[in-house]
């Protein structure tokens, strides 16, 4: 047998599994769009009204002189509900903005709970920490008015003192 005979074999060999392959691949098919077109086909109106909805524009264009009677805009407002305000206690503000330079003793700040950094200051009475609290202090290190929370009460402000008063005694 010849080389030549020998590779004609074998291409057509080759050439005949594809061959059958590709024809496994369309009966496949077949029966798959058998059994599939009953459920969606293009003739149905549930399948025009999917290709209408999809290519259909975004806008209408009118001639001069046509008009299309368009919904009126209606405006939808909502009302908001009120915000509620709930005053923090002392503790709660002591953590959220005193503890940043009380607990540390950042600026020449007295840290919580030490009873002899605060004795010169509470002798001076609760008042006067009041006012060093709300509108700043800087004889002694800084204080920022309102522990640099503006946002917070007077009386959430006081509170807080009052805490840290009672920590240091």
């Amino acid at each position: 047998m010849s080389r030549d005979q020998k590779f004609f074999d074998l291409y057509s060999l080759v050439i005949g599994i594809l061959a059958a392959f590709a024809l496994a691949i369309l009966v496949l098919a077949m029966k798959m769009s058998d059994l599939t077109q009953g459920v969606y086909t293009r003739d149905t109106a549930e399948y025009q009204a999917a290709v209408a909805a999809r290519i259909r524009p975004l806008g209408q264009v009118y001639m001069p002189g046509e008009e299309s009677e368009a919904a009126a805009p209606v405006a939808v407002t909502t009302a908001e509900p009120a915000p509620v305000a709930t005053a923090l206690s002392g503790p709660q503000v002591y953590n959220s903005a005193c503890l940043a330079c009380h607990g540390a003793g950042i600026g020449g700040a007295p840290v919580l709970g030490d009873a002899a950094a605060w004795a010169p200051r509470i002798a001076k009475g609760i008042e006067t920490l009041g006012q060093h609290a709300l509108n700043g202090f800087t004889d002694v290190g800084y204080m920022p008015p309102k522990g640099g929370r503006v946002d917070l009460s007077d009386q959430e402000i006081l509170d807080a003192v009052a805490y840290m008063v009672d920590q240091a005694q």
